[in-house]
């Protein structure tokens, strides 16, 4: 199974990664960035986890990375797709519904 970002997660997380670059460093965000990509890669292995969130989304999966960010993905055939990738406290829910 093979894991692709929506545009907008994409932007997200170019957005997190300039965010950190101006407050810390280039290689601290790149860093980070890298162990969120990781982790979303990981989801191939076992798309099943995480919360569902029907009531945003048909199909709609939540999970968490590191306590910062949240992850937010469908199930396809042969594919998760990566919807959002959100900071902090964002609220999601709403972030996500406007994206639809």
């Amino acid at each position: 199974m093979r894991v692709i970002f929506t545009p907008a997660a994409e932007r997200q997380v170019e957005h997190l990664y300039r965010y950190i670059a101006d407050r810390a460093s280039e290689q601290r965000a790149a860093d980070y960035v890298e162990r969120i990509v990781a982790h979303c890669r990981g989801l191939a292995n076992f798309p099943e986890r995480g919360t569902r969130r029907d009531d945003i989304l048909p199909g709609l999966r939540i999970v968490g990375f590191e306590r910062r960010i949240t992850i937010a993905f469908l199930i396809e055939p042969g594919q998760v797709v990566i919807q959002g990738v959100l900071y902090g406290g964002r609220n999601y829910e709403v972030l996500l519904k406007d994206a639809q």
